[in-house]
């Protein structure tokens, strides 16, 4: 191929020219000899078309539709139903309005930093999370199908909790609702209650009972509940139709799943704020307790809350924006997307603490009404005296400032006899500390509040609707965590993985709706996702910052916005996150070692919950649930360090991409220009996909490892070349 011929100019396309553009300003004196090698180039048919920055070549890749799109569904992944249920737990826990700080404080350490580095590595590579760290490092290639297994594991137990979502959706349409009483069993004789309703209330018994129908431990099957099952069956047959075409299915749904919550949440914080007794909650609420916060505990629940709510880990941030235009602000995106997930966080508590603090109005005056009675009671008997109670108590119409000022003065008159009474003393903050999570709170607490209001079933209904939203916009990002990296890099139709995936889900989902799989749920929640996620962001925190390098990750990062981002992401990547990062692992260790694993199993005896520990049986699938989520690690790290398989047989650690560092070896080469390129031209290469070797071969020299992550990749090799010969 002798220099200047017009034949190559002919024959290299756009997409190499502009390569060359970016990349001609990188040669230094070692590029005279690495002219003479040459490029060996194993094609596979795939016609798929990357395109590099600058490219006026149209990239076939899926796009969204608009910035909106992609930000409502980066905010439907992130926020889900940790955001009600689960922070203002914790918020109530861990020392009210004080725990926003230590949140805060955490959110800007290793939310952001670490959002933001998802982000732009999605966006620059355009690859799932597979590709992403294959490109990184070959080595850490392991990290994406990690992510995979974690996102999969996750969305076996998630759907189940829509599927319950839909469930009382479906049975929120009567009056009144079915759990708003305790049945009523007639015998031969007489109709009385329900015992075990009697025994709890009529909410916790429609849960345990008519929902669940719960066996009394793991270890009892008792067979499929087929109400749940179908509803599980629904909840992915909506997935999947969802997701069945990706981003331009699932995207134009994002714009009813992520914005009906924050109609639904505004609604019922203005519903609560007229009705008597929420002001009380959202009082106790942010009551800040300062003392609380210096402790260990706080910081480290703050820091998972932090973790888990941004869904850093799983893949779908990486693959939502890898449909975006690399020109992108995924700064900007990034600190956007996370503070609507904190203030919806923050907007959530208000409302379950207003709800809750009605709630805990009403227990209260029935407690004043019942403890009146007895009063009332005592007087007639003349266990109490007529004397020592005020003459403006009506006790007909008794406020819970009277019902106090009476409790006080019979407890000091009746000192010794007073515990006999079995009077209750009716505080409202009894009530309101009694903090409930989870399944706790959704489905027992928070319906139970819901049967006061007036109009009840259109709450209901409005309550279970913004779950299934929540729940389906995290599961979106879920399984876009799993499609995304697999159809990257198996180039398998989406459809029909999508369909596979769902149907196979299904299948083992089947577990937890058995009458025991309610226990499955707490089983997988605890052990499938918490550490092996930890230590995926770890190792995505240190690929990015020390095997790839941070200084020229943030001149990437400059040439994509076009910008150069704070410096304080440099430390925090570098430095602080890393470390936060190890000590929360620890930590998480530490906690998990020291409580003992076990589960809260139904009686139906005794009508309420009894911690028991797993079965041996039980012990082992916790232990293989963190081992196989964590086991692609090790074994592509294995792989790609022996050469255990080779690159061209397509194995699944051998991923190529056309970009990447050069490799800056001085070399005594022979031959000529005219040999450097072996193989189809570049305009009919497909784009870098799984099981392509596309790597530099030295003359006369040992072959070089193939580099999957593209440091020897077309646009740098072109940019070796002459000007004039293109």
């Amino acid at each position: 191929m002798p220099k200047n011929s017009k034949v190559v100019k002919r024959e290299l396309d756009d997409e190499v020219i502009e390569s060359v553009k970016d990349l001609l300003s990188n040669e230094d004196s070692a590029d005279d000899a690495f002219k003479k090698s040459e490029l060996i180039v194993d094609i596979q048919e795939e016609k798929d078309t990357d395109v590099e920055e600058g490219s006026e070549v149209e990239d076939e890749r899926p796009a969204w539709n608009s910035k909106l799109q992609y930000i409502l569904a980066q905010v439907g992944f992130s926020v889900g139903l940790g955001n009600v249920w689960r922070f203002p737990y914790l918020c109530q826990k861990n020392g009210g309005g004080a725990y926003l700080l230590p949140y805060l404080i955490l959110l800007l350490v290793i939310g952001i930093p670490l959002f933001f580095l998802e982000l732009s590595v999605g966006q620059r590579i355009r690859r799932g999370s597979i590709g992403v760290w294959n490109y990184i490092s070959p080595k850490l290639g392991g990290i994406g199908f990690a992510s995979c297994v974690v996102c999969f594991f996750v969305a076996l137990y998630y759907n189940v909790i829509i599927g319950w979502s839909l469930f009382y959706f479906s049975q929120s349409f009567q009056h009144p609702l079915p759990w708003d009483q305790c049945p009523l069993v007639k015998n031969a004789s007489h109709t009385f209650v329900e015992p075990e309703c009697e025994k709890s209330s009529a909410t916790t018994y429609y849960w345990y009972r008519e929902a669940l129908n719960i066996s009394s431990s793991i270890s009892e099957s008792g067979g499929l509940n087929w109400k749940m099952t179908i509803c599980l069956l629904a909840a992915w047959v909506i997935v999947c139709l969802a997701m069945i075409k990706g981003i331009q299915s699932s995207g134009k749904i994002m714009y009813f799943s992520s914005l009906f919550p924050y109609v639904v949440l505004i609604c019922f914080l203005i519903r609560a704020f007229l009705l008597s007794g929420s002001i009380d909650g959202i009082r106790h609420m942010f009551t800040p307790k300062l003392e609380i916060m210096l402790e260990p505990k706080v910081w480290r629940e703050a820091a998972t809350q932090v973790f888990f709510a941004l869904g850093l880990g799983f893949g779908g941030v990486i693959a939502f924006s890898s449909y975006n235009k690399r020109d992108n602000n995924c700064h900007f995106d990034a600190v956007l997307v996370s503070f609507i997930n904190f203030f919806t966080s923050v907007l959530a508590t208000l409302v379950v603490f207003a709800v809750l603090g009605f709630k805990a109005n009403v227990i209260n005056e029935k407690c004043i009404a019942e403890n009146s009675e007895m009063i009332v009671k005592f007087l007639k008997m003349g266990n109490i005296s007529q004397d020592i109670i005020p003459h403006h108590i009506n006790f007909s119409a008794m406020t819970a400032e009277d019902y106090r000022l009476v409790y006080d003065i019979v407890q000091k008159v009746k000192e010794e006899e007073f515990p006999a009474l079995r009077l209750n003393s009716c505080h409202i903050e009894d009530e309101l500390n009694k903090a409930v999570q989870g399944t706790g709170l959704a489905f027992i607490a928070f319906t139970e509040a819901m049967t006061h209001f007036p109009a009840s079933p259109f709450w209901s209904v409005m309550f279970f609707l913004m779950l299934v939203n929540l729940g389906l916009g995290s599961m979106f990002g879920t399984i876009e965590g799993i499609i995304t990296p697999v159809v990257d890099t198996f180039k398998i139709r989406k459809e029909i993985l999508t369909v596979i995936c769902c149907l196979l889900a299904f299948c083992l989902g089947l577990i937890f709706v058995q009458r025991s799989g309610n226990y499955f749920v707490t089983m997988f929640d605890d052990y499938s996702a918490t550490l092996p996620l930890l230590i995926v962001v770890i190792l995505e925190n240190i690929a990015v910052s020390f095997v790839y390098g941070i200084d020229k990750f943030m001149e990437d990062l400059k040439d994509m916005l076009g910008f150069a981002p704070n410096r304080y992401y440099y430390y925090m990547w570098k430095y602080l996150s890393p470390l936060m990062l190890v000590s929360l692992l620890i930590a998480s260790v530490v906690n998990m070692g020291l409580s003992p694993p076990g589960y809260n199993a139904w009686i139906e005896d005794k009508a309420s919950e009894e911690f028991l520990s797993y079965p041996l049986w039980g012990m082992v699938v916790c232990i293989s649930l963190t081992v196989l989520a964590m086991l692609p690690v090790p074994v592509v790290f294995i792989i790609r360090r022996c050469n255990l398989i080779d690159d061209s047989s397509g194995n699944l650690a051998s991923v190529t991409y056309k970009r990447g560092r050069v490799l800056k070896e001085p070399v005594n080469l022979e031959g000529d220009d005219a040999s450097l390129i072996h193989g189809k031209i570049p305009s009919e290469m497909s784009s870098p996909n799984f099981g392509k070797n596309i790597y530099r071969k030295q003359s006369g020299s040992p072959t070089l490892d193939t580099a999957p992550n593209g440091r020897y990749g077309i646009g740098y090799l072109m940019a070796d070349m002459p000007e004039s010969d293109l």
